[in-house]
């Protein structure tokens, strides 16, 4: 079964183009979602969290007190880059085995605003980059999550530059208007269940 990544920076689009990869009948793990709830059901990575941002991180009801964590990271690469690196491979875990749970799937996709900075496009056999200009993006973002330019400019900055992810991704969807989305899936679809149909390449 292929395992194909999919990212984008804030206000791409990635999440609307998975979750046409769901119409098609694609099992889509959403990443950022996953984190979340392991960040509360994962007794491990609790463990760690506690014990590296205190044990106010969490409330008495076992809720993750997410202003607590926020104050800390927000303007702290440090600390973010500790939060990183506990939650990561707590989800990495978590993707293997919900791979391990599908079946009958010709490929999965990851859907992950970190794929290429947590590295786990290496856990995929192919990524794609969905990508906009910075301009519709943050205009997309301001509207959507009503918050100021500003803001959407610090979360960007805490990303790699669309154009780093261009050289990491295989495949790219041009979210700016100027091509309809659902065109571009499809023929990523068409692409994917050929690959994952082919024979595999002989040894050398």
């Amino acid at each position: 079964m292929l395992k194909i990544g999919i990212t984008g920076n804030i206000g791409s689009g990635k999440t609307t183009a998975s979750k046409m990869f769901e119409v098609l009948g694609i099992p889509v793990f959403y990443a950022d979602t996953a984190a979340k709830e392991i960040m509360i059901a994962d007794a491990v990575l609790v463990a760690d969290i506690k014990r590296t941002f205190g044990n106010e991180a969490y409330f008495a009801d076992g809720s993750l007190n997410r202003k607590h964590i926020a104050n800390i990271v927000f303007n702290d690469d440090k600390e973010l880059a500790r939060l990183n690196a506990l939650t990561h491979p707590a989800v990495f875990r978590a993707f293997d085995a919900w791979v391990a749970g599908i079946k009958n799937a010709p490929y999965v996709i990851k859907e992950a605003a970190l794929l290429f900075e947590s590295t786990s496009y290496k856990m995929c056999d192919y990524s794609i980059l969905v990508t906009a200009p910075l301009d519709m993006r943050i205009a997309r973002v301001t509207k959507r999550d009503k918050i100021t330019r500003a803001e959407v400019e610090a979360r960007e900055a805490k990303q790699l530059t669309e154009a780093k992810k261009r050289e990491l991704a295989d495949y790219v969807i041009e979210n700016d208007e100027s091509r309809l989305l659902i065109p571009q899936v499809l023929d990523l679809h068409e692409q994917f269940l050929q690959l994952a149909t082919a024979p595999p390449n002989p040894p050398r």
